[in-house]
This record gives structure tokens, sequence and C-alpha cells, in this order.
């Protein structure tokens, strides 16, 4: 993938430094420039220059980091890492900075390594590189929506009375790990009857009763990107309320879908599917936005909101997820990854969208 495409955004800056710090100190932006297929990268950093891009790391990544055929530079301790951060950056008196994801510790422990540095932030640069998709980056998400898609296709024939929430949720992991994912993009949601009206209920050991919703949101992680969808189905038969409740949604959906292309504003997309169900007697009923960016993150960037202004362009990756939700009643999404094109788009989830009875 080309890296230097991040200084057509930010700019303002022609050195950029990304660091991770501890577990919970980790920037994606690093993986999303280097490209490393493995590892976990604590404690390094990355310099990025418009024609060179330089992994400082540990000796731990060492392997991990060389595989990219990137510049590579291993430290010793602390003080060794510190010495190679200052050497790496003395003929640079601006640096531009992830302030998104760079805590205060992160923040202040670099003050006291260069501290006669000029700090720039260019969180919102990197943000707006990291909304266009390059080629290998769509390959990678056509994959995580395959292996969704795929574990889906599985899942339904274990869909039985008695089972609980948790064990259908595992069964859906262990297929998607199965298929080639390297771990679920998110927490995986299984919400039996009443329970799917919370979107974004935890599940827990309710077992599964006849004519109940079954509320399946789930994503898989490969190659370090992420698919996220969502399928209702009824576990037996469907009652009028219920099949009224999926009807409007796929409705909803499908009259999106068919508005999303380049330069359509996302909001305006949102207002589609929003005013097919408020057009029923569910008004009201949807309860959160359209969709969202996906990327290396499962929520990558706003998207199809009412509170956004964002205008689509051609390979932004987002979602369409629309939905009724009924409280002690139960509730039904349908979600899908879809890849904005100058006309139109392209659906790369594939599990079936029709009203299922298992």
């Amino acid at each position: 993938m080309e890296y230097s495409h991040i200084f057509d955004y930010a700019r303002e800056v022609d050195t950029i430094l990304v660091i991770n710090g501890a577990e919970n100190e980790i920037d994606k932006t690093f993986f999303y420039l280097s490209e490393t297929r493995s590892g976990i990268f604590e404690n390094s950093a990355l310099v990025v220059k418009p024609n060179s891009l330089k992994i400082i790391t540990s000796q731990l990544e060492e392997e991990s980091a060389r595989s990219t055929g990137l510049e590579v530079e291993t430290f010793q301790n602390r003080a060794d890492y510190t010495n190679k951060l200052r050497e790496d950056l003395k003929d640079v008196d601006t640096v531009g900075l992830n302030y998104s994801s760079l805590t205060v510790r992160l923040y202040l422990d670099l003050l006291k390594v260069i501290p006669e540095k000029r700090f720039i932030d260019v969180s919102g640069s990197i943000q707006e590189s990291r909304r266009f998709k390059q080629s290998p980056e769509l390959k990678k998400l056509r994959e995580a929506a395959k292996i969704a898609s795929e574990a889906f296709d599985r899942i339904v024939p274990r869909i039985k009375e008695g089972i609980t929430e948790n064990g259908l949720a595992s069964q859906l992991v262990y297929e998607m790990m199965n298929l080639g994912a390297t771990a679920p993009s998110f927490e995986t949601i299984i919400a039996f009857g009443a329970n799917s009206s919370m979107p974004h209920y935890s599940p827990g050991n309710r077992k599964l009763k006849k004519n109940e919703f079954v509320l399946m949101d789930f994503g898989a992680l490969y190659d370090r990107y992420c698919s996220d969808m969502t399928r209702t189905v009824v576990f037996g038969k469907a009652s009028e309320e219920q099949r009224e409740m999926y009807e409007t949604v796929r409705t909803a959906q499908d009259a999106a879908m068919k508005t999303i292309r380049e330069n359509v504003n996302g909001k305006d997309v949102d207002k589609t599917a929003r005013d097919v169900i408020d057009a029923t007697r569910f008004k009201g009923r949807f309860i959160h936005s359209l969709g969202h960016g996906l990327g290396m993150d499962v929520h990558d960037h706003p998207a199809l909101s009412p509170q956004y202004d964002f205008p689509l362009k051609e390979n932004m990756v987002i979602t369409n997820e629309p939905g009724v939700y009924v409280p002690k009643i139960g509730g039904v999404r349908i979600e899908d990854d879809v890849i904005v094109k100058k006309e139109g788009c392209e659906v790369i989830t594939t599990a079936p969208r029709d009203l299922m009875e298992v």
C-alpha cells in the first residue's frame, strides 16, 4: 500500500511520528501505515516522511517488522529507544502527531524526549486519509465480509430450542475463525426475544424459545480489517407483527441502498431509510444512525447520520443498518457492508436478507 498519500492531507508537516505505548495505548495508524501483519508493537514508533517510513521497535517485534520490507531499527531498552528517536528527528523542527490516539502520558513522555520540537496535530488529516480505502484494503475488507457471510450460513442450522445466547455467540465466533478470521472484530451480539430490542445488548445465558427473534450482530477481523453485519431471523413461525417489523426494516434498507453513491450526503441516505420507517406504525422506533465507516476500526468514521454533513466518496466503506426496536417485544436490524462507487455501491456481505424462519 502507498503510505505517502497521507501527506496529501497532512500538508503542514513533512514528518509524522506515530507512537504506541502499552496495551491500551496502541494507535492503529501504526498498522495502517506499516502494514505489519502480526505483532502488537507496544512501545514502538513510526517515523514517517513522504519518501521513507522507519519502524523503531524492540527485538520482540523485530521479525514481524522486517517482514514488511521497511527500514527497521531495534532498541535494547528505554534509553536506547529515546536515543534513536532523538537521532531520527534531529534535523526536524516540526513533528506531526496523531493527537486523537495519543494519551496524555505518552505526550508528556515525548515532551521530555524531544522538548525542542514543535508539535502539530495531524489527526484530522490521518482520519481523512483512512476514509478512502486503497485496493489492498478493499481486498481485505471483502474477505472479512465474505468470512462473516459464510459463518452466518453455517450457524443458521445450529439455531435450536434451548441454546443460550452465549452458546450461539461462541459457535459463531468459532465459525468465523475456522473460515480464516484472526478474531471477531468486536464482541458478538446475540439477542433472543425481547432482548433484541436493545441495539447494544450483551449476550447472556437466556435460552431460546419457539417463535422468538434471534438477532445476530457480528463481524470478522481479517488481516487487521473488520467486517460488521447483522441478521435477524425468527426461530419458528413469524407472527404478523414480527413479519411487519422485518419487512419495514428490509424496505428501509433497500431504499437507502439505492441512494448510496459518490457525492450523496450521508444524512440524506439516513433520511431515506428513516422516512420509510416513520411512515409506518413504527415511527420513532429507529433509534440510531443508519451507518458508519468501516476499516481497521469497526466504527472507522461517521457516515450515514442525521447529525453529520458527510459527502460520500468513491472507495469509502460503510454500513447500512436500519432497525426497528419495540421494548418488551423485540427488535429487527439488517446490516450490510458497502463499498461506495461513483454510480451506486457494491454490497460485500452476501448472507440472505429475506426473512428466515428457522
